[in-house]
């Protein structure tokens, strides 16, 4: 299974880049055609290498995301890729639940993200004393923190959550 965000050459619907996964499924994003949810081992699906990006907005709209650290695209460590978490219920009987690496990495990096943005809302609001804006960062801190124990799922560490942002 190639990762999220890797780009796929589909015989029918051309070149489009995976969104997610399901079983042994990708959930792909098809320019002009939207998205479309084809079979990882169909004939004719191949890795495609990403195409050239020209378009003078998209340049600018990535060149200030990554300004605010909200730019490019985590990995997932090789080792976990195409992995499953399974978590039993404690009580025998009780049915367990499965959810792909993949998954939880894409939610956890969305995590990330959000926390970022949210930190960088505080640090602009132009209403909050200073003061608050310190005590409201504190809780964004903490929750860095408390996603540190997720920290082995990233391919690089400079993707890593810290107790500071």
């Amino acid at each position: 299974m190639l990762r999220i965000g890797a780009w796929i050459e589909h015989p029918h619907y051309g070149i489009g880049r995976i969104a997610n996964h399901r079983d042994t499924k990708y959930i792909c994003s098809f320019p002009g055609v939207g998205l479309r949810e084809v079979e990882s081992h169909e004939p004719g699906i191949r890795e495609a290498p990403a195409p050239p990006m020209s378009d003078p907005i998209k340049d600018a709209m990535r060149e200030v995301l990554e300004e605010y650290g909200l730019g490019g695209v985590a990995e997932l460590a090789g080792r976990w890729e195409g992995g499953e978490v399974i978590v039993r219920p404690g009580k025998p009987g009780l049915k367990e639940h499965q959810l792909g690496v993949d998954t939880l990495f894409h939610k956890v990096v969305m995590i990330r993200d959000r926390l970022r943005v949210l930190e960088q809302k505080i640090n602009g609001n132009k209403t909050l004393t200073d003061a608050e804006k310190v005590d409201l960062q504190q809780y964004v801190t903490r929750c860095y923190g408390s996603l540190t124990s997720l920290n082995f799922l990233f391919k690089s560490d400079a993707d890593k959550f810290t107790g500071s942002p």
